[in-house]
């Protein structure tokens, strides 16, 4: 269906109201004490909030589990890496974020590499990516990865013919390799048609708090929309194994996407419910000797002036 200027305008400012209505949300729900009541069907609201409340109450469920999986992993000593591929604005950062969030950042942690430098360009291909492989009881996630010699190398012009081809060769074996090793490899590709890709970069571009997403690189593959459509292809037909396949998540809906994608994984991975002992808080020793020692003078203290000024 063709795009009118009203239908993009309203839909940019559906998108702006959403990212600023789900981070506001997500702070209140950190000081909800009845859950039940904030997610009770019953309440009298219309349907987009009541959607809201659902969309919520299963992400709180899964991110649940999430933290059940990380006990296990840690437990066991599960070694686990998972791709997060597909167009920019397809929403790979949202759902790496609410994995993420709940968890011990200790366990699970992303590695969004940069461009290579002028001497990692001249290292094996995949030698920067090794060193953020996970030891025992860790999850890696990776915000694009090694395929991006199959994507934005390839369309860019970055790697010739031979290396875009030794490329193919090489993934089979080392992504086997690293099964071999023990490390569970889950792949991603984050799908979105080219209308919604266009008004997520139009909301970009009028939203000051996410045009810091969008580089140049971002904009030419706007451009070269067919070009990627062509690599996507040709990455997702060679690469996809046995050892690690690929799983195409639909993207266009943001929040179903990242439903759908958690509660995949949760499933992908064998995890079971850790016991763990209870916790009871020791109490403080107290030494009659002890004085708490004064702050310095020439430390600086903070007013709460400006602070107070913030109230609602």
């Amino acid at each position: 269906m063709p795009l009118t200027n009203e239908s993009v305008i309203r839909r940019i400012h559906r998108e702006l109201l959403d990212h600023s209505d789900e981070e506001l949300e997500l702070e209140l729900l950190e000081d909800v004490r009845n859950l039940d009541e904030l997610f009770d069907e019953h309440a009298d609201v219309d349907e987009e909030k009541l959607a809201r409340r659902r969309y919520f109450s299963e992400l709180f469920r899964l991110q649940g589990e999430l933290v059940k999986l990380q006990s296990w992993v840690v437990k066991t000593g599960h070694k686990v890496v998972i791709l997060f591929e597909g167009r920019d604005a397809a929403g790979k950062g949202g759902v790496i974020k609410r994995i993420t969030q709940r968890l011990n950042p200790r366990v699970c942690r992303v590695a969004a590499l940069p461009a290579p430098n002028d001497r990692e360009q001249t290292q094996w291909y995949f030698q920067r990516y090794v060193s953020h492989l996970p030891a025992a009881g860790e999850i890696v996630l990776f915000d694009r990865s090694w395929y991006n010699r199959a994507g934005v190398e390839r369309v860019m012009g970055f790697c010739n013919d031979e290396q875009y081809e030794e490329f193919f060769r090489s993934v089979p074996e080392f992504e086997r390799m690293l099964a071999r090793s023990g490390i569970q490899l889950i792949k991603y590709w984050f799908s979105i048609s080219d209308d919604e890709q266009h008004l997520r970069f139009l909301s970009r571009i009028h939203d000051p708090l996410k045009q810091w997403k969008l580089s140049p690189m971002d904009l030419e593959s706007r451009r070269r929309w067919e070009a990627y459509t062509k690599a996507k292809e040709i990455m997702l037909e060679r690469t996809h194994i046995p050892e690690a396949p690929w799983w195409v998540v639909q993207a266009d809906d943001k929040k179903r996407a990242r439903l759908n994608c958690i509660s995949h994984l949760l499933n992908l991975i064998p995890y079971e419910d850790v016991e763990h002992p209870a916790v009871i808080l020791p109490a403080r020793q107290r030494h009659e000797d002890y004085s708490r020692t004064p702050t310095p003078q020439q430390g600086r203290r903070i007013t709460c002036s400006r602070l107070c000024a913030l109230r609602f």
